[in-house]
Formats: structure tokens, sequence, C-alpha cells
């Protein structure tokens, strides 16, 4: 009987391994396409698109969130992208200029083979989002989003960490979550914002699921104190898992929700060096 027990314990413990109090059943938990969110390099793409895309291409990363780069247009830039395999899945949207012509939005995407247009910032006083502020963006947001939803385009607002500003019960991140509708906005989660925000991805992702589509894949150093102004200096964006964001459970909960997009946007200005350790992370993620 004790040979059994002794045997059936090794074979446990060869299927599955507890990291962080989570059993592991040795399957990847990282299964979607690597992508990366172009502003990650910012700083290559004006010296030379075509080495920063050989590069991208060279690190494994199918997917996209971008738009063309200054000198080349939507079509342009879509053909270079895929002669290298890259799918640009997203791109995005500047709030003034989608609240004024949202048509122009929807061609753009289209150009560039792209399903998703996301806004990353609602205009406001820096460190003083108000509720004036996220009810212009309620209202700007339903309308835009049922233009690009009528067009086989499906809007989303990137959070960016002062919309965790508390309001009532919750915050107004919540106010603008409860009062868009469902049909016509989603959002994009960043990862890093939101923790910066002073809010938690994975309570977040538990209390409105399936209204996530998209993710930003960052991470924020350890120590690091967050706040309502949506900024924080390059340095304190880290090498994926090395910081304090909880990017396990985060995956594990993305899955559920229906997440089919994920974007590594690395903000710091040691990209060449941080982009391969962290796609090595995800890759030796398990469930």
């Amino acid at each position: 009987m004790r040979k059994t027990f002794f045997a059936l314990g090794l074979a446990t413990t060869s299927l599955f391994n507890v990291v962080d109090g989570f059993a592991q059943s040795g399957k990847p938990l990282y299964t979607f396409p690597i992508g990366v969110e172009s502003y990650t390099y910012r700083n290559s793409f004006p010296k030379s698109v075509v080495a920063t895309l050989d590069t991208i291409k060279a690190l494994g990363i199918t997917d996209m969130e971008g738009g063309a780069p200054k000198g080349l247009t939507p079509e342009e830039f879509k053909k270079m992208c895929d002669e290298r395999g890259i799918k640009i899945s997203a791109t995005g949207a500047g709030y003034e200029q989608i609240v004024k012509d949202p048509m122009d939005a929807v061609n753009k995407a289209k150009a560039l083979g792209a399903s998703y247009v996301m806004v990353a910032w609602i205009p406001h006083q820096k460190g003083n989002f108000n509720l004036d502020n996220a009810k212009k963006a309620v209202e700007d947001f339903n309308r835009v989003g049922k233009v690009l939803k009528d067009n086989g385009i499906t809007f989303c607002y990137h959070n960016h960490g002062y919309e965790f500003q508390p309001y009532e019960n919750g915050t107004l991140f919540d106010y603008i979550v409860k009062n868009t509708d469902p049909n016509y906005v989603s959002f994009e989660m960043d990862i890093l914002w939101a923790q910066h925000g002073g809010a938690d991805p994975v309570a977040l992702l538990k209390k409105y699921g399936n209204r996530f589509k998209l993710m930003h894949l960052k991470d924020l150093k350890k120590g690091v104190k967050g706040d309502l102004t949506g900024g924080t200096p390059p340095e304190n964006d880290v090498v994926l898992g090395e910081g304090q964001v909880n990017i396990p459970e985060i995956l594990r909960l993305a899955k559920k929700a229906g997440i089919q997009h994920y974007y590594i946007e690395d903000e710091s200005n040691k990209e060449y060096e941080q982009m391969p350790k962290s796609i090595a992370y995800l890759k030796s993620l398990k469930e």
C-alpha cells in the first residue's frame, strides 16, 4: 500500500507543479499569438520601418496593434506587415479625431486589416479626471461605437489609470462601463495602468468579463506607488513577470473572458533588451 501511494505521489508531482498557490498542469497558459503594441518601437520606426518590422518578425510576433508610421499609407504598411506574417488586428485613434470623423477611423482600420479601433486617452485636466469628463466620454463613445459597429469594426476604450477616481460606491471607470452600450463599446485593459491607478486587474476581469476584448501586457516595477495621473517614468515599465502585476492570474481570467488579442507594450527605453525576456516569460507560464 505504501508503495502504491508513493507511486501515485510521483505521478502527481510529474503532472502538476504548485506555483504561487496554483496547481500547474504543465500545459502552456499563454496559447495566443504573441502580439505587440507598435508604440513599443516608437523610437525605431522613424529610423527604419523595414528594420523594425524585421526585428518584430524575428521575435516570433505575428499580431500587432498599431497604425501606419509617418510617410506610409495604411495600405503600404499592411503590405509590409503581410510580407512578414504580421497581422494588424487593432489600431488606435485620437479622441478628438474619432469624435469628429468616425468614418475616417473606420476606413483606416479597414485599410490596415484591423477589426478593432481603440482610444487610449480622454481629454481632461491632468490629475483631475471628473464626472463631467466621464459623462462626455460615455456620450461620445456610444455614438462613435455605433458608427464603427455598423461598419464591422469594434470600438474599445483603453484605460489609463486616471479613470479609477473614486465615484459613489466605485470609480469613474465603473461609471463609464455601466453607462456605455455593450453593443457598441468594449474595452482594452492595460494591466499596468489599471494597477498604477489603484485598481486590481484581476477584480476588474471578474467584474466585467467579456466587456474586455483586448489587453496590453506590461508590468509595473515593484515598490512603485501609483496615482491618478495616468503617467509614470519609463524605467518603471519592467520585463513581464518581474514587477508587481499578477500576470498569471490575469491571463487565466482573460482566457475565461474570451480575450483573443494580447499586445506586449514596453514603454521603457530598453525595449530591445526587455522584449525577448517578456516573450520568454509568457512562453514559460503553465496552466
